[in-house]
Order: structure tokens, then C-alpha cells, then sequence
């Protein structure tokens, strides 16, 4: 059974919660005016009867146009969603589908014509004319009027909104602000003196493994209830190290966590280690800000791709995901858990700031081959990592990606010209990363020497 905050974060992320939450106001709404009208209809009437002096047919013709009108626009404003949601999975990634259904301007557009729907619906029924005893509820059906109009600017406005949330820039710097917002709400302590990530990492690995706690499903780790390990580290007088980390897939009956200090694993052990994790059908950006940064690059790679050949979109990708990485530069990436010093230590397994970069510029890297202005960019990039990292082991991980980069440019870029001109500039990043550049630049083939030999007699 899902936690309450799961639930929550179920509900809120669906299509379905905002258009409903409308309705349910809508209807109250309508019930509310109704009874109303009963007071006030023979006052207003007299003051206002241009106004509110409809008739009983009159009026129900009105509502039934409102109303038919109003649930055929929420069917094309779904359509149009759809076809949004299409159009946005094969240009760029389906993984960024989540943000579409997340936005709220979507749902509340769509909640707003199927509100309006149910508004006249439930006026609709109340209205008696003739030998039923006539009865119009002139308050709400003058209101009715007002909602139709509010109706044609909300859909002006989906039309505007929709054209803007399915381009590039749009897509791009929403993934990118979400995972802002998780590095900021996971890593908020500034990193201080410098840490050397990889001896921490190699020495969490020193701990037996010990007996294995079994996962009970299948799927990929969105939370960890870190709290909750913490809490039974202590209870059982143990050491909890996670064997799978957020965003990690794990099958049913993979080791979730090991406990080295415990002989026998009992049933409620288990169930308390699967209640601290949350498993289910996709990753998202909640715990996992690696999730973010592998959006952008799957559309990075998609502009790659000599199918859509879109390089401009993979500039701008790899500019958001620059800011990332200088943003996690900053920011001690280790857990630190409260109690680990009294003899309850949760040993946890996340991505280093080698990780996030390797996830970062491995792929795009991998896909530029030959691609000049994508090479520079990365360069471009790396330098702008460089100005903004301290610490040894962390301008270590820049220094490797600048390697690899230049390794790329010296096997695939065909032009002396252009080639001459990265290098050049390779120099320069490595010379402001303090290595010196014939540990950064291989030495070019024979062959290419001699072509250039030959061309320049």
C-alpha cells in the first residue's frame, strides 16, 4: 500500500485531480446560486428586469447551447493535448511527456469547459416554465452567461499556451528549473573544504555486505525514506548499507540492502526495509536529480540523431545542463545522516559529482563525433565547469572529460583548419585546469601530417 505522500504525488502529477476538483466546484456553485436566486430573483428582477428577465424557454435554450458548445471544446482541448503529447515524444523524448501532464494550466483548461459543462447541466434541471410552476433561477443563469465568456478566453489562452509549452526552449528550461529545484532541496549544504569523492565512495565499500534484504517489487527506486532506515538501524542495533540507490532498477528479489551485523533476516524486517522505498513504473526527478540531467540529454541526442539533425537544440541542452553541473559544483553531494556517529550508521548509495558529469557529456559526446560546432560547444562548456570548481578531485573529473572530448577531435574532425582551431582552444581549457597540453592532446596520425604536407607545397 502506497504512503499518503505517494498518494499526493500521485494525484497531483495526474491529468484527471484538477478537472475534477472543478467540477465538484462548479456543481456546489451552481446549488449555491439556485437557492439563492429563490431570495433575491423577484428583487433583482425589478431593478434589472432587462437584465435578468429571461424567460423560461429562453433560458433553457441558452444553457443547452452553453453547455453543448462547452463540452465540445473540452473534447477538442483534449485532442489538441494529445497531439501535443505526440508531437513533443517524437521530436525530442518521451520522458518529458511527465511535464506536460504536470502542467497545471493544461488540467485547469481542461477542468474550466468541463466545470462550465456541469454548471449548466444542474441549472438546466431546475428550470420549470408553464403549468410545472414556473421557476427560473435568473442569478445563475445570468452567471452561466459570464462563464461562457470566461470560457472563450481560456480557450484563446490554451491556444497560445499549447504553442508555447511544445517548443524546444520551452521544454528544455522546464526539465532544467525541476531539477534546479531537486539539486537545491537534496544538496543544500556548500561543500566547504574539498572532498575527495572517490576515497569516500571506496571506502563505504570496505562494510561486509552481510545478509541481504530481498526487494518485494519490480521497478525503478523513485524515494528512499532515508529516515526510516536510520530509525530501524537503531531499533536493531545494526548497519544498514543500501545495495540499490534512487533511480536504480531493481527486480523482485534483488537485494535491496544488506545488514552486515544481523545472523538471521526475520519477515518484518523485511517489510519495514520495503516501506522506506518507493518502486514503481518510471524515474522521476523527487530524489533523483541524475533523472533531470538524462532528460536533456535524450533530447540532446535526439537533435544529434542524423534523423532530425537539430544541433541548435543540443546546444541549448547542453547550456542547461552546464547549469547543473555549476550548481552542483558547489554542493557536498554525500548523505549526511543524523545519528550516524552513535553506533546506527545508514550507509547510502548515490551518484558523485563524477557521475553527474559522466552522465552529462558521455552520450553527447559519444554522438558528436565530427560535429564541429557541438565539439566547441562542449569545450565552451567545460571551460565554464573549470571557472566555476575548486578542489583537486572534481577538476580531475573535468580534466578526464577534457581528454576524452579532445580524443574525439583529433579521430573525427576532418579539417586541418577546424581541427587546429580546437586544439587550440583544448590548450587553452587545459592550461586553466593546470595540466599541461601533451597530456592533453594525442599526437595526430602520420598520415594526416603528410596530407597536410603536401597540400600546403
Amino acid at each position: 500500500m502506497k504512503r499518503p505522500r505517494d498518494l499526493w504525488t500521485d494525484i497531483r502529477d495526474s491529468f484527471w485531480a484538477v478537472p475534477t476538483v472543478t467540477v465538484v466546484v462548479a456543481v456546489a456553485l451552481a446549488l449555491v446560486l439556485i437557492e439563492t436566486g429563490q431570495v433575491l430573483d423577484a428583487d433583482i428582477l425589478r431593478a434589472w428586469p432587462r437584465l435578468f428577465g429571461a424567460g423560461a424557454d429562453g433560458s433553457r435554450a441558452m444553457l443547452s447551447a452553453i453547455a453543448g458548445s462547452m463540452i465540445t471544446v473540452a473534447g477538442v482541448v483534449f485532442s489538441i493535448t494529445i497531439v501535443a503529447l505526440s508531437l513533443a515524444s517524437s521530436q525530442y523524448t518521451s520522458r518529458v511527456l511527465r511535464s506536460f501532464m504536470r502542467d497545471r494550466m493544461n488540467q485547469l483548461v481542461l477542468g474550466v469547459f468541463v466545470s462550465i459543462f456541469a454548471y449548466c447541466l444542474v441549472v438546466l434541471r431546475t428550470i420549470r416554465g408553464g403549468d410545472e410552476g414556473a421557476f427560473v433561477p435568473s442569478l445563475a443563469v445570468l452567471f452561466a452567461v459570464v462563464l461562457a465568456f470566461v470560457g472563450i478566453g481560456v480557450l484563446i489562452f490554451f491556444i497560445h499556451h499549447i504553442g508555447t509549452s511544445i517548443q524546444a526552449s520551452h521544454i528544455i528550461a522546464t526539465v532544467a528549473r525541476e531539477t534546479l529545484s531537486a539539486v537545491d532541496r537534496l544538496f543544500p549544504e556548500e561543500v566547504g573544504e574539498s572532498i575527495d569523492e572517490r576515497e569516500e565512495v571506496a571506502s563505504t565499500r570496505q562494510v561486509a555486505a552481510g545478509l541481504p534484504v530481498l526487494s518485494l517489487h519490480t521497478g525503478y527506486i523513485q524515494r528512499v525514506d532515508t529516515g526510516a532506515l536510520l530509525e530501524f538501524a537503531r531499533a536493531r542495533g545494526t548497519i544498514v548499507r543500501m545495495e540499490r540507490g534512487v533511480g536504480e532498477f531493481i527486480m523482485e528479489g534483488a537485494p535491496l540492502v544488506s545488514l552486515p551485523a544481523v545472523r538471521e533476516v526475520d519477515p518484518d524486517a523485511v517489510r519495514q526495509i520495503n516501506s522506506a522505498y518507493t518502486i514503481d513504473r518510471q524515474r522521476t526527478v523527487d530524489q533523483d536529480a541524475g533523472y533531470g540531467i538524462r532528460q536533456l540529454v535524450d533530447v540532446a541526442l535526439k537533435g544529434l540523431s542524423p534523423g532530425v539533425n537539430d544541433v541548435t537544440t543540443a546546444m541549448m541542452c547542453v547550456d542547461y545542463l552546464t547549469a547543473i553541473l555549476v550548481r552542483l559544483a558547489g554542493r557536498r553531494l554525500e548523505a549526511r545522516l543524523p545519528g550516524e556517529a552513535r553506533g546506527a550508521p545508514v550507509i547510502t548509495r548515490q551518484q558523485t559529482y563524477a557521475d553527474f558529469v559522466g552522465g552529462t557529456f558521455d552520450q553527447i559526446r559519444q554522438n558528436a563525433e565530427g560535429n564541429v560546432a557541438m565539439l566547441r560547444h562542449l569545450l565552451e562548456c567545460l571551460k565554464t565547469l573549470e571557472d566555476a570548481t575548486e578542489g583537486r578531485p572534481r577538476r580531475r573529473v573535468l580534466f578526464e572529460q577534457l581528454e576524452a572530448v579532445t580524443e574525439v577531435i583529433a579521430r573525427s574532425v576532418e579539417s586541418p583548419r577546424e581541427r587546429d582551431a580546437l586544439e587550440s582552444y583544448a590548450r587553452r581549457v587545459s592550461g586553466d585546469l593546470g595540466r599541461p597540453t601533451r597530456d592533453v592532446l594525442p599526437e595526430r596520425p602520420r598520415q594526416d601530417k603528410e596530407f597536410r604536407s603536401r597540400s600546403v607545397d
